[in-house]
């Protein structure tokens, strides 16, 4: 399967899941607005998240996909599945222990990290405590989840591993829709959530569960042992799962401050659920196909290969992700209004979500670009470097956010998380270019300035096509009608964006087609 083909495979499938999470946030705005109930259910939930891409996502990724390629090269599947078992035996010990001492220290951590602007309010924290408790088994369930996708990213079976986090956004839609139908009150439905949360977790565990299967790998449970394997795979992960987790580390700080004011730590997370589009369908599909395409090309020594790999892989994320900030920046308030306004939410929330939404498009591209360029240290087995630059990003997006919220309130967190993200970017690039490890290419650039042009162009058409549709978009207006007039906006600006990127060479629909049908060395 080709490169291309392989982030389509795994694009495809995160695209449905975002699509099923546009739907859940659009009835949870209905649901529960940016009301307290909101506010206390997104803190207790942004909790189990940031640990799952910590000592998930971010982890598994990074460290366990170089070693169980490296084990399936040396000892072939066999020994994979050996080193596998070993993984999870200490996983799933270590996981547990670590879940019974956050529960117990459930209150302190809201009370202290999770939302500290809650403490003149007993009724919230209180509530969050409870919440959290439900919902942070998640944890488990998705680091174990994250090993085996990992392993199945390895042995080129990308689907089931993209297509089980839609589980999650189906099983939460479910809840809603049985709170909305039985007219239950917000505190309700919040704890109908979390149990959903709970439930989706164990789901999504025997989907990847069933395609290891399939792959032709049953994992039995060993007894915990620090093997040089096992060992040799904490090094790797403790880093990684802090560089894994930088939007989650930005965000907490971010939940963190916006709690001191009502109604913002809902506002961020429903721009959040936007703007985890493009950098989800975009920036997870590269990351899980580049890191195993990386580090087999340069474990079998095919340095060339990996180095244009890389080179593509950069390419292919400007080419799509400079439209979609565009397109954010521009659309943000219809954007907004055609999704979220209605019932709880209304024209005033609109006006605050945009504007974050707005400035998270700014910084799309340097976020999609960190999953593009990280890989580069991961195949080679360096967490080390990229933890380095996550830590002072963290730091920037910190001293930003403290300064800036005062000011100009939610978005003064979301231009700290942008700014650090930017940032982080620049560093790995320009580290990986110092190294050797990714070649210059001043076709790169020169294809670079002409999307850039492209993009240009298509937001100056889109801008003039907004002054008619205008009309079509106002909350007065029939829902059906502001739902065609956003698509023919977002066809238009796609039309334009493409035939320019074509015809003046941004892109290469040459290149394009060969790198669809062009298969890997082995």
């Amino acid at each position: 399967m080709s490169l291309v083909r392989k982030f389509a495979t795994v694009g495809g499938a995160t695209l449905g899941s975002r699509i099923f999470g546009f739907a859940r946030e659009t009835f949870m705005a209905a649901a529960l607005g940016t009301g307290p109930i909101a506010d206390v259910f997104y803190a207790a939930f942004r909790f189990p998240n940031l640990f799952r891409r910590l000592f998930a996502e971010g982890a598994f990724n990074a460290a366990f996909v170089p070693l169980f390629s490296k084990e399936i090269e040396a000892n072939g599947v066999e020994g994979a599945k050996r080193f596998s078992e070993e993984v999870f035996g200490v996983l799933f010990s270590a996981l547990m222990i670590i879940t019974i001492i956050m529960e117990l220290m459930m209150p302190w951590l809201v009370e202290w990290i999770i939302a500290p602007g809650f403490a003149d309010d007993p009724e919230k924290t209180s509530t969050t405590i409870r919440l959290a408790v439900v919902m942070f088994p998640y944890l488990m369930c998705m680091s174990l989840t994250a090993m085996m996708s990992g392993m199945l990213n390895s042995l080129h079976h990308f689907f089931a591993a993209a297509i089980a986090p839609v589980f999650l956004n189906v099983v939460m839609i479910g809840a809603l829709l049985y709170g909305l139908w039985t007219h239950a009150d917000p505190l309700t439905i919040a704890w109908y959530l979390s149990w959903s949360v709970l439930a989706a977790g164990i789901l999504q565990l025997a989907v990847v569960y069933a395609g290891v299967r399939h792959a032709g790998i049953n994992i039995g449970f060993r007894r915990p042992k620090m093997t040089p394997n096992v060992k040799r795979l904490l090094v790797l992960a403790v880093p990684a799962a802090v560089t894994g987790g930088i939007t989650q580390i930005n965000q907490i700080i971010g939940q963190a401050i916006a709690s001191g004011k009502e109604g913002a730590i809902a506002a961020l997370q429903y721009a959040d659920r936007i703007y985890q589009l493009p950098l989800g369908v975009v920036g997870v599909a590269v990351g899980v196909v580049l890191l195993p395409e990386l580090a087999r090309a340069l474990k079998g020594g095919h340095l060339k290969e990996a180095a244009n790999t890389q080179n593509r892989s950069i390419e292919f994320v400007l080419f799509l992700t400079l439209p979609a900030a565009a397109g954010l920046w521009i659309l943000s308030d219809a954007i907004i209004r055609v999704l979220y306004e209605r019932g709880a939410f209304s024209a005033e929330n609109t006006s605050i979500v945009a504007a974050i939404l707005a400035i998270y498009g700014i910084g799309l591209p340097g976020f999609v670009l960190i999953k593009a360029l990280q890989p580069g240290f991961y195949a080679r087995e360096d967490t080390k470097t990229p933890m380095r630059f996550t830590m002072l990003s963290v730091v920037i997006n910190s001293g930003l956010a403290i300064s800036l919220f005062p000011l100009i309130a939610e978005r003064g967190i979301a231009t700290a998380e942008a700014a650090a993200g930017w940032t982080n970017t620049v560093l790995l690039f320009t580290t990986l270019v110092w190294r050797g490890h990714l070649t210059w290419e001043w076709a790169l650039a020169k294809r670079t300035a002409l999307l850039l042009v492209s993009t240009g162009i298509m937001s100056a058409a889109l801008i003039y096509a907004l002054r008619y549709a205008g009309p079509w978009l106002t909350p007065d207006a029939l829902l059906i009608h502001q739902v065609a007039a956003l698509a023919c906006l977002l066809v238009l600006a796609m039309a334009i964006y493409f035939a320019c990127a074509f015809l003046i060479g941004g892109a290469d629909i040459g290149m394009l087609r060969r790198n669809m049908q062009r298969k890997p060395k082995t």
